[in-house]
């Protein structure tokens, strides 16, 4: 079941970046390195229209280098989009920003008018961080907690680029159930938004498929286990997550596997490759569709009720 969220501030946020769209130059959005996909905001590309757009794959020190380098192909193929991997963890490349700002809005430097530039992203993408970074000091609150930033404020850099930030938002609701829980796998929300063991699960279950050999490695494995169950049941065992009586406490083999999976302890994986974005794209705009039809099949039967009683009147 994909999850939602009602946060009280999205619909003021988006009210909020609507109206300050026309005077920005060019947008940034932060992604998270290992799902980019799963962690961009469809209301960022609504909003931003033809605006250029520099995609920052943050986090990347902790994805698969191969299918980064497949995301940065890929997400540069829509026009005025710039890709490039980072990690904040590097301020050298977060400061690279400004000089990609400038060549993707080259009129402004001809002017000599700051760039204005609007900084978006997902909670726990590391957004505050880049922000702080590129300032020199701390003025973006930063925390593992999702959902740090409140309010939208203007920053400028003293180096011909004005940085708008603006909370750090989840859409209303995510209708790609995968997409939900690599959201979860990765903490972007919260780790009481779903069930621990089912995070866990998918976790696991992707990672036997997609990286046996690093699984086996972390784990000391001398075989693969056959399912994802079985694969949390081994880490229990492997790691002393029992309870009396010799059973595997499968919500702390649950926490063992995910806080080494956001530690990068279990290797450099990623999550989702473009090839499974486009698959997932086609399903979801299907399911949109069904909805679509199935809501106005219902708003047709019931003006069909209507206007009967109407008539019998």
């Amino acid at each position: 079941m994909a999850i939602q969220w009602y946060p009280g501030h999205m619909h003021k946020a988006r009210k909020e970046i609507e109206e300050a769209m026309p005077q920005v130059d060019l947008v940034i959005e932060v992604l998270d390195a290992r799902i980019p996909y799963s962690s961009e905001n469809p209301m960022v590309a609504q909003l931003r229209g033809d605006k250029p757009c520099i995609k920052l794959l943050n986090k990347s020190d902790l994805a698969d280098p191969e299918i980064t380098a497949q995301w940065i192909e890929y997400l540069e193929r829509e026009q005025g989009v710039k890709a490039t991997a980072i990690t904040t963890l590097q301020a050298a490349m977060v400061k690279k920003i400004p000089d990609l700002c400038r060549k993707l809005v080259p009129s402004r430097d001809k002017t000599e008018k700051d760039i204005r530039t609007m900084i978006m992203g997902i909670p726990n993408v590391g957004k505050s961080t880049i922000i702080n970074t590129l300032a020199g000091r701390v003025i973006a609150k930063t925390g593992n907690e999702p959902a740090v930033t409140k309010t939208q404020q203007r920053i400028n850099l003293r180096n011909g680029i004005v940085l708008s930030d603006t909370p750090g938002i989840l859409w209303p609701k995510v209708d790609n159930e995968a997409s939900s829980y690599r959201l979860a796998v990765t903490g972007a929300i919260k780790d009481t938004a779903m069930e621990y063991e089912d995070v866990a699960l998918f976790a696991a279950k992707y990672f036997l498929t997609a990286y046996p050999k690093e699984i086996c490695e972390r784990y000391n494995l001398s075989e693969l286990p056959k399912d994802d169950v079985a694969l949390l049941e081994e880490i229990g065992r492997k790691r002393g997550a029992l309870r009396p009586g010799g059973r595997i406490d499968m919500h702390k083999a649950s926490e063992l596997l995910l806080h080494e999976y956001r530690s990068g302890k279990i290797g450099l994986l990623s999550l989702e490759t473009p090839a499974m974005a486009e698959l997932e794209k086609i399903e979801v705009a299907r399911i949109m569709a069904e909805k679509e039809a199935e809501k106005e099949a219902k708003l047709a039967a019931e003006r069909l009720k209507r206007s009967g009683k109407r008539h019998n009147d």
